[in-house]
């Protein structure tokens, strides 16, 4: 329900780490309800005209190339309430079922998160227990499960060292572990995180320091950068203990050259008071067990306060969304709830950079008469068929597109075909609007559909190729049951 008023991506953000806590307390893997959270938020976004981009663009497109006006803050309730409630009841006690179990994770230091072994680095002191020793006698030495994938020796790469090398001082070792036994390994074999020594002193020498895991937002900053390129340590004043990409083993590079990709399972140090300041410059969510404490009541009756005034004024017609919720905006950077830096951090630069050049494609598409081309094309093909049926086409079209590109691109792009194609068939245009608005929200067959499946890659440990398991099944609920009811709710 969260996503009917907020981010979808956000509401999967609020609610991810509650069901890692569950999957722990209850031993099961959380691939298991991680794909789930994400599926519903995109659903729940269905309900209502601030929940999702191809909404607010429907009604806009609506308002300027009909005399119907713009779409109301529950006009597409009826419509999302019913496909939600179907969509979750099939996620509930089928779709679940459907999903691949990634179980052979391990229990990290925090004892929250279950995950696949990370990639790390670790440096051989002279005082090591494994300086002259060779990698068959690391068993020996401290009993736990590692693989070397590389050794770099006087700035030298070695890959896949043999099992009769023998280790010096001085040595770095590219390894994948797990947390639980990269902690016995550095106690009882006596290696090091191999690190900027100075910061690891003044990491220290400023109170308590802590690990903690985040995953790696879709709209994160550090997407693309590397440790080296963000200077972790000396600007943000923490280090990068190890890296899990699920479905991708990372072995071809060094720990600080690594590119940093959305779902990406980041291990950081840092002083556990500035960890969340920390993260949040860095665009990443922790997923490690947190109290959460409030602190500023008044602060947040405030907040809450000033957006629920800027969603009356949107149900009540006073104000257009987008002068309302600029206003909404204003009033929280005014009353110092959030900062200038925060709300330009929030702003999903991509995607505006996307739509602005999207919006002159459709735009260009109408005016020149593309979109009624492709609509001509679609009712010639659809001759024999009636308007239900050319508008089942064109939601399916929708969806698969979606799937592909940004959903609010995908809306741009189909909304002058959907007017074309109800032009064409001399019927209301709001039934086409509607079935391209709900299907181009509902991108569940693959990780870049959407944000929120982004989001779940990497902590839920999928592949490219699990989504559509459960989301095939899915997206044809969605699909059969907003047809027939945007044909009730929506007449032609």
């Amino acid at each position: 329900s969260f996503s009917s008023f907020m981010s979808s991506v956000g509401a999967a953000a609020l609610v991810m780490p509650v069901g890692i806590r569950l999957a722990r307390k209850y031993h099961f893997s959380p691939s298991i309800i991680l794909m789930p959270i994400a599926f519903s938020s995109l659903l729940a976004g269905l309900m209502t005209l601030i929940a999702t981009p191809p909404n607010i663009i429907m009604s806009s497109f609506r308002e300027n190339n009909t005399d119907l006006g713009a779409y109301s803050m529950f006009d597409f309730t009826p419509v999302g309430l019913i496909v939600t409630v179907l969509g979750i009841a099939f996620i509930s006690f089928i779709g679940w079922r459907l999903i691949p179990v990634r179980s052979n994770g391990q229990t990290h230091l925090g004892g929250m998160f279950r995950i696949n072994e990370y990639l790390t680095e670790v440096y051989l002191p002279a005082h090591s227990k494994l300086v002259g020793r060779t990698l068959s006698d690391l068993r020996a030495i401290v009993d736990v499960h590692l693989v070397i994938l590389m050794l770099v020796r006087d700035g030298r790469r070695i890959p896949n060292p043999a099992q009769n090398r023998v280790f010096q001082a001085g040595d770095i070792l590219i390894i994948e572990i797990t947390p639980d036994d990269l902690t016995d390994l550095i106690d009882v074999a006596k290696v090091e995180l191999q690190g900027n020594e100075h910061v690891q002193e003044a990491l220290h020498g400023t109170g308590e320091v802590t690990l903690i895991e985040a995953v790696v937002r879709p709209d994160s900053p550090i997407i693309d950068q590397t440790v080296a390129s963000l200077h972790l340590r000396w600007k943000y004043n923490a280090n990068l203990i190890a890296v899990a990409r699920q479905g991708t083993r990372i072995i071809d590079d060094r720990l600080i050259n690594i590119q940093f990709k959305p779902g990406d399972v980041l291990l950081l140090q840092g002083r556990t008071a500035a960890l969340p300041d920390i993260l949040d410059r860095l665009g990443c969510i922790p997923l490690n067990d947190r109290e959460m404490h409030i602190t500023q009541p008044r602060r947040i009756a405030l907040g809450v306060g000033i957006f629920a005034a800027g969603l009356a004024a949107i149900t009540f017609g006073i104000l257009e969304v987008q002068v309302a919720m600029v206003l909404v905006m204003l009033a929280m950077v005014l009353t110092h709830l959030v900062s200038l830096r925060e709300v330009y951090e929030a702003i999903e630069w991509p995607i505006i950079i996307l739509l602005g050049a999207m919006i002159p494609i459709g735009s260009a598409l109408q005016t020149t008469g593309g979109a009624q081309q492709i609509a001509d094309i679609m009712l010639s093909v659809g001759n024999n068929f009636s308007p239900v049926v050319t508008l089942a086409i064109l939601m399916v079209i929708t969806m698969i597109l979606s799937d592909l590109v940004n959903n609010a691109a995908t809306a741009v792009l189909m909304a002058p075909i959907a007017l074309g194609v109800a032009q064409g068939f001399g019927v209301a245009p709001d039934p086409f609007l509607m079935g391209v608005a709900v299907s181009s929200a509902c991108a569940f067959l693959t990780p870049i559909g959407h944000q929120a499946n982004t989001l779940v890659l990497g902590p839920g440990g999928y592949r490219f190729g699990d989504y559509w398991r459960m989301g095939l099944p899915l997206a044809i609920i969605v699909l059969t049951t907003a047809l027939a009811v945007i044909l009730v709710v929506w007449p032609m």
